[in-house]
């Protein structure tokens, strides 16, 4: 896989996250069998098989967490691109579910297969989002 094309994947999944199209458009962006992995110790942390797993599992119970009515936005900062690999890191800004503001820098590595996303690992600050998202002291 040239970077290139890497590059163009992961940054047209950042767009349609961005526009609420991620969804709806996840078999051109995942290989059936792909795999997304948060780390750590939140209800949703593990090992996601299977992109509709990936979105109708993780995302929306995460999602699920937010007011949606609300403005969701994530300021990309960087797109590292190499080979079959890429990693993105990006801020996401909006609102829970309780009205608290929630921002969290997120880091998501990519690798592509075929030109789709085959997997990713993600990590951010789980202790905040535990905090924010899942009501942890």
């Amino acid at each position: 896989m040239s970077t290139e094309v890497t590059r163009t994947v992961i940054t047209d999944y950042i767009e349609a996250l961005a526009t609420g199209q991620a969804a709806d458009r996840r078999a051109e962006f995942f290989t059936e069998d792909a795999t997304w992995t948060l780390h750590g110790d939140l209800p949703v942390s593990r090992t996601w098989k299977g992109r509709d797993e990936i979105f109708t599992g993780f995302l929306t119970q995460m999602l699920a967490r937010f007011d949606l009515t609300a403005p969701v936005s994530q300021e990309v900062h960087n797109v590292i691109a190499d080979g079959d690999h890429a990693v993105a890191e990006w801020t996401t800004r909006a609102t829970t579910i309780d009205g608290a503001p929630f921002t969290n820098h997120v880091t998501i590595v990519f690798r592509i297969t075929n030109g789709r996303i085959a997997e990713a690992r993600e990590y951010f600050d789980t202790a905040y989002v535990g905090r924010l998202l899942f009501g942890r002291e």
